[in-house]
Order: C-alpha cells, then sequence, then structure tokens
C-alpha cells in the first residue's frame, strides 16, 4: 500500500542554516494496516505526513502508494492521485468556513470521482451529524467540526488515511469516541491509516505503535 524509500526534507531555518527535518532510508505499511507513529511536538511527523501526502516536495527520496511512485508525478496529476487514493484528517481540521457541512464533504469529492451527495449524507450520518447537514462550521461543536473532517476524508474511498494529531482539540471523552469512529470507518471501507500522535491514551488503544525516532534518522 503505501512504501516510503530513501525520503528526505529540510528547510532553511530564520538565520539561514538549512535544517533536516525528515530522513526515512525506508517505511512501509501494509493495505488495511491500522498504525500509529508517536512522538514529541516538533519531531518532523506533520512533516511526514505531508509528504506522504505529497502536500510537500521533497529534496529526495520516493513515496509509492498503490505502486505509483507520487514524487515522479507532475502536480495535476499528484492531486488527481491525492483525490483518488488519500484522505487526510487535518488537527486543525482544515473546514471552510463558508460552506456547510454536507457541501465540505461533497467538495472533497469533486477531486475525485464525482460528488455523491447521497454517499455524502449517509457518511455525516454515520459520524452521527445527520441533524446537522446544513450547519456552517461556525455552528459546530470542535468535536462535530473533527466528524466532518473524518466524513470528509473518507467520502473517495480511499486506500490509505492519513491522520495528524485528530484528537488534539477534543477532551477525553470525545478523543476515544472519535478515534473510535475513524478506526470503524476504516475498517469499514478496507483503508489502511497511520496515525500520528504522542497522546498514551491514543497509543494505548493500538496494536501496532512505532516511535517517529526509530524510522526518522535526522541527526549526526
Amino acid at each position: 500500500m503505501l512504501a516510503v524509500t530513501d525520503l528526505r526534507k529540510s528547510f532553511v531555518s530564520p538565520d539561514g542554516e538549512r535544517v533536516e527535518v525528515v530522513r526515512v532510508p525506508e517505511f512501509r505499511l501494509g493495505a488495511g494496516e491500522q498504525l500509529v507513529l508517536k512522538g514529541e511536538s516538533g519531531s518532523g511527523k506533520t512533516t511526514f505526513l505531508n509528504l506522504i501526502a505529497g502536500i510537500l516536495a521533497a529534496d529526495s527520496g520516493t513515496v509509492e502508494i498503490d505502486g505509483v511512485n507520487l514524487t515522479a508525478l507532475s502536480e495535476p496529476r499528484r492531486d488527481r492521485l491525492r483525490a483518488e487514493k488519500l484522505g487526510y484528517i487535518f488537527q486543525t481540521f482544515n473546514l471552510l468556513q463558508g460552506y456547510t457541512a454536507i457541501e465540505n464533504v461533497a467538495l472533497g469529492m469533486s477531486f475525485g470521482p464525482g460528488v455523491d451527495r447521497a454517499r455524502a449524507r449517509a457518511l455525516l450520518e454515520r459520524m452521527g451529524l445527520g441533524k446537522h447537514l446544513h450547519h456552517f462550521p461556525r455552528q459546530l461543536s470542535t468535536g462535530q467540526q473533527q466528524r466532518v473532517a473524518v466524513a470528509r476524508a473518507l467520502a473517495n474511498k480511499p486506500h490509505l488515511v492519513l491522520a495528524d494529531e485528530p484528537t488534539g482539540n477534543l477532551d477525553r471523552r470525545r478523543a476515544q469516541e472519535s478515534l473510535h469512529l475513524i478506526r470503524e470507518a476504516c475498517s469499514e471501507n478496507g483503508a489502511a491509516l497511520l496515525l500520528v500522535s504522542h497522546s498514551t491514551e491514543v497509543l494505548a488503544q493500538f496494536e501496532q505503535v512505532r516511535d517517529f525516532t526509530s524510522i526518522n534518522r535526522v541527526g549526526p
């Protein structure tokens, strides 16, 4: 499903120094697997996810999804592959404030196979948002916004779902409920899940946990 090889990314600091953030010699995730990468904030986990998603361009290395080298594609083809194969749950949700819950999900579909409002509605109902289809993000609680983001990430039946600290903005009960929904929805759709977190409560709910420093070889 996902194969990362010799992936590197660095940034230029304010004082002009080039700082390497990601150096991953090899990383694999199989179809349907659910894995959490643990690590402290600032360790490069979000950058790693953004490289996998093609949101950031790598300095070198390859990211293969279903055997397709994402890093070798043109930007339009990369966008198309991302829309068809990937779902991304952002920590800050990234919902469009001028659109309702169902419109946010439908817009996500428009970049993939096409808009299916019946599926968008069904996903939101699955997330317990049947009465909030036409609410704008500002009219939703933080937990409800996060569930819209989950529905949007699953809208195009992705093969791989990336989740960046998806429970970081939720209280303990909502975090547990949300994590259960994410895992269950991925299982139902046959999607692999790669989640990053530093929460011990999140880590305790996964059978597969890896320390990000074990795959990220940044340093001397």
